[in-house]
């Protein structure tokens, strides 16, 4: 093993997926595998003592959302360059996954040069996304005021529910609502809940 070769950190709640691209990155002269993980806590306690270069990340995993995994590696200031693992090409998925902290989005359809040039690109500083969702990178996000409504919302709240534990009227929560939808490009109150649930903003449980 080089000692310039970049450590990577493996985090995936399907085995056979899981052992695939850890086959994948043994194939790889300057790239090794220094852990894996199915569970998002164990994940969050197993990285920062692997201390990886990189660490490959699904979403949806059990114990804790994939991105809050990353969210709170963050915060711990990890070294670590975060890439997503997803099978979302939507553009919202992506958009929360470099707000949370990656650097970059591989979807889980993608061919065995995406995922070792994301892998590459993230230990050299550099931003790798996807070819599908490359376009999806400059949205603008959700303010911090639209993600309490839409987290109300998942959580079933009406809009007057919503407007008064936020303090404001039903028909800016109405005007919230609205705008949340034509940012994720999302149509209807159940899309809306799974987009909250894979992204963290409320528990997995209510799916």
């Amino acid at each position: 093993m080089s000692e310039s070769s970049i450590s990577i950190f493996v985090v995936e709640d399907h085995t056979i997926v899981r052992e695939g691209i850890v086959a994948l990155l043994g194939t790889a002269d300057d790239l090794h595998v220094v852990g894996e993980s199915a569970d998002g806590r164990c994940a969050l306690e197993a990285i920062p003592e692997a201390d990886p270069d990189v660490v490959l990340c699904d979403i949806a995993l059990p114990g804790l959302n994939g991105l809050e995994v990353i969210r709170r590696l963050k915060a711990e200031n990890s070294r670590a360059a975060f890439v997503v693992l997803s099978m979302y090409h939507d553009h919202a998925y992506v958009q929360t996954a470099l707000e949370a902290g990656a650097v970059g989005y591989v979807l889980k359809g993608s061919g065995v040069k995406d995922v070792l040039q994301a892998v590459r690109a993230a230990a050299d500083g550099r931003t790798f996304l996807s070819p599908s969702t490359r376009m999806s990178a400059s949205i603008q996000p959700l303010s911090d005021r639209e993600k309490e409504v839409l987290t109300l919302l998942a959580e079933g709240h009406t809009s007057r529910e919503i407007g008064e534990t936020l303090d404001i009227s039903s028909r800016t929560a109405e005007h919230h609502r609205a705008r949340i939808m034509r940012k994720l490009k999302i149509n209807d109150i159940p899309g809306l809940v799974r987009y909250a649930i894979r992204n963290g903003l409320v528990d997995q449980n209510l799916k």
